[in-house]
C-alpha cells in the first residue's frame, strides 16, 4: 500500500472536492437558471443531491482513515480532530436540499392527482343525474 504524506495530495480528497462543490452547485444553476423544467428532471437532481452527499460521507471517512495514518498534522487537524463534524454539514446541507426537493415533486403530483380524482368524481355524478 502507497503511504502518502498528506491527504491533500490523494486523488480521493480531490475528487471528493469536485463532487462536493462542483457538481451540486452545477445542479443548483441548472435547477435556477431552466424557466421550465420537468417534474422528472426535478426529481432526478434531488436524487442526485442525496446520492451526492451520501458519496460525501463515504470519501470523509475514507479520508479520516488515511489522515490517521499520514504523518502530516494539517490533515489530522482536519479529518480527525473534532473540526471534521463541521464538515459533515455540508453532505446534510445537501441531502436536506435533495429531499426537500424530491417532497416538492411528490407533493405537487399528488396535489394534482387528487384535482383529477375530484373531477373525475364530479364527472361521473353529474352523468349519474
Amino acid at each position: 500500500m502507497h503511504v502518502s504524506y498528506s491527504v491533500f495530495t490523494e486523488t480521493s480528497f480531490w475528487l471528493m472536492v469536485v463532487v462536493s462543490v462542483v457538481l451540486p452547485f452545477g445542479i443548483y444553476g441548472v435547477l435556477i437558471a431552466k424557466r421550465a423544467i420537468s417534474r422528472k428532471t426535478v426529481l432526478v437532481l434531488g436524487f442526485s443531491l442525496v446520492a451526492i452527499a451520501g458519496v460525501d460521507v463515504f470519501f470523509l471517512q475514507r479520508l479520516a482513515t488515511i489522515a490517521a495514518i499520514t504523518p502530516s498534522l494539517a490533515d489530522d487537524a482536519l479529518f480527525v480532530s473534532e473540526v471534521r463534524v463541521a464538515l459533515y454539514l455540508l453532505p446534510a446541507l445537501f441531502a436536506g436540499l435533495g429531499i426537500n426537493v424530491i417532497s416538492h415533486v411528490l407533493t405537487t403530483h399528488l396535489a394534482a392527482a387528487e384535482k383529477r380524482f375530484a373531477e373525475q368524481q364530479a364527472d361521473e355524478s353529474a352523468s349519474e343525474v
